[in-house]
């Protein structure tokens, strides 16, 4: 699979002195008093970081936190915390910017600022084109390295790709794409893949490209409910798309047309409401 690496802008020493934009997944689990429960995605975020800084960038760095409501922020939605924990893990202070989208902050080479919240930005969810021309003038260089919200096609994720002077993959997504390129190219067989999350509808894109290559294809979490549904199994009240159930229907065909399956859960836990307990 071959890509542009933010590894070889570097080491090409283009990015001396530029502008990097990182867009990273910074989406962390926080506690009601806002602290941080668990900050693997933080710590897998310093190499791209760590790579500019060493190349003698001014680096920007931005993620989504949450679901906030475009143009409305609240303080639950803020990456103040991540900011924190950025200063902490880097040894620099990492200053959270708001409202960055005409530019007008300041940041040198050598230092980190952290882009508020990138969902609370107007347009970001359905990439408009008037928010991707702005974000890519921000920087000289885009570096993709949010493996985890890769699949949306979103101002910061593919907007900004079009419209920046260069896009690049930083290592975290580079080594996903690697990973990918090997299991699929030339893999061993039997392959299974293993597909999760709560909706079929941001991952379709994905199974039906899976379908056409894996040998099994497990489905989990929600997506397993409306590939349940789509099977003629009940439900009841449990997450699922069922204006989805076509699709669904399409992807388990595809599989059995060559001879692969999608193994539909046999053993399910119920219960009469979704609670801690």
């Amino acid at each position: 699979m071959k890509f542009l690496r933010f590894s070889d802008v570097c080491r090409s020493g283009f990015a001396r002195g530029k502008r990097v934009f990182i867009r990273a997944d910074l989406n962390v689990p926080m506690d009601d008093d806002g602290n941080i429960t668990e900050d693997t995605r933080v710590r897998a975020s310093i190499p791209a970081i760590r790579m500019a800084l060493d190349a003698g960038a001014a680096v920007m760095v931005t993620s989504h936190l949450g679901r906030p409501t475009e143009g409305a922020f609240k303080i639950e939605d803020s990456l103040s915390p991540v900011a924190r924990r950025l200063s902490d893990l880097l040894g620099i202070e990492v200053r959270l910017v708001s409202g960055w989208v005409d530019g007008g902050f300041a940041v040198g080479p050598g230092e980190v600022v952290l882009l508020e919240n990138c969902r609370l930005n107007v347009g970001e969810k359905k990439n408009k084109p008037e928010l991707a021309a702005k974000l890519g003038k921000l920087c000289d260089i885009f570096v993709h390295d949010a493996f985890g919200t890769a699949h949306r096609a979103e101002g910061t994720t593919y907007g900004i790709a079009e419209t920046a002077p260069i896009a690049c993959a930083g290592p975290l997504l580079a080594a996903e794409m690697d990973a990918i390129g090997k299991a699929l190219a030339a893999p061993k067989r039997p392959l299974v893949a293993i597909v999760a999350g709560s909706k079929v509808s941001t991952k379709l894109t994905i199974l039906q490209s899976l379908a056409k290559n894996v040998d099994g294809l497990i489905v989990g979490g929600g997506i397993a409910n409306t590939f349940m549904l789509a099977a003629g199994l009940k439900i009841g009240k449990s997450l699922a798309e069922p204006d989805l159930l076509g699709e669904a229907t399409a992807v388990i065909a595809a599989m059995k047309a060559r001879g692969a399956e999608v193994p539909i859960p046999e053993d399910v836990v119920c219960a009469k409401a979704f609670a801690a307990d």
